[in-house]
């Protein structure tokens, strides 16, 4: 096995920190970023002289351009990127602020694009490396009180789905994780929540944020089995574009994908009459 460097944000807890501690525990060097000063000696002493921690928030773009350089100069060069940092949100839509879609979205896939964008060039150049990408199940399905989350996930699916076709020709591989759910504290502490205001969505939503509270911390999900699956991912001669992680996901994302194949089929003839008889179709891969 190739010993590799690894760059994991969000690397404090949760998957991220699972991510970590597998790599480490495989004999790979580590860097792991975090939001918190006291995180950084705590995750160094994870394996000295193979875990490097540096402070960061992924929302700050040239922050993150800053420390991408300087580990690559320090430490070396990035092998394998896993985009892991962000939050979940949980709220009607109706309910939730504006201000929250735009807090999700700049952690969730602006820190993902702007991690993505700082490490791509010296792969390319080195014509080799892995970027792992964490999204999500709800990045290929949805669920009610979770629309600013699963629109962030899917953003992230869609566009790095468009990157791993746009670099395979330069040796940069691209997979996009989508677990389900795993026994960290995303539910916990990790979730911002918006406050209920609207009487009508009672039915729908509060047995929803109540089930997910009562199984926060009894997830089916094991992080180290997580950790163990996409170490073999990055050893993988064909590594995949999408990487489901659960039995719950791979239950959810399949009943979401059927439904979308059955409107698709239910209202094929509408959809080709909207054809010009002359038009050329278009290429695609």
């Amino acid at each position: 096995m190739t010993k590799r460097t690894f760059l994991i944000t969000g690397a404090s807890s949760g998957l991220g920190r699972a991510f970590a501690e597998g790599a480490l525990a495989a004999g790979h060097t580590v860097v792991g970023t975090v939001r918190k000063t006291g995180d950084l000696e705590r995750f160094e002493a994870l394996a000295p002289g193979r875990a490097h921690a540096r402070q960061l928030d992924v929302t700050d773009d040239e922050a993150v351009f800053a420390v991408v350089d300087e580990v690559e100069r320090t430490v070396g060069p990035v092998d394998v990127l896993i985009a892991n940092a962000g939050y979940g949100h949980e709220g009607v839509f109706e309910e939730s602020p504006m201000g929250e879609l735009r807090a999700q979205f700049d952690a969730n896939v602006f820190g993902v694009a702007a991690t993505v964008h700082a490490v791509l060039p010296g792969m390319r150049k080195r014509r080799s490396g892995h970027i792992f990408a964490v999204s999500s199940m709800g990045g290929l399905m949805t669920v009610p009180g979770l629309a600013y989350y699963c629109g962030s996930k899917y953003a992230v699916v869609g566009m790095m789905e468009t990157v791993a076709k746009e670099v395979a020709g330069f040796g940069v591989r691209v997979t996009i994780i989508e677990p389900g759910s795993f026994r960290t504290d995303w539910a916990g502490r990790s979730m911002v929540r918006s406050d209920r205001s609207i009487p009508d969505y009672d039915e729908l939503f509060e047995p929803i944020r109540a089930a997910r509270l009562a199984a926060s911390g009894n997830q089916l999900g094991n992080p180290a089995k997580a950790a163990e699956a996409v170490l073999k991912v990055v050893e993988a001669e064909k590594p995949p574009v999408h990487l489901v992680l659960g039995s719950d996901a791979l239950r959810l994302v399949a009943a979401g994908r059927a439904a979308v194949t059955a409107d698709i089929e239910a209202w094929e003839e509408l959809s080709r009459s909207t054809d010009f008889p002359d038009g050329h179709q278009i290429a695609s891969n």
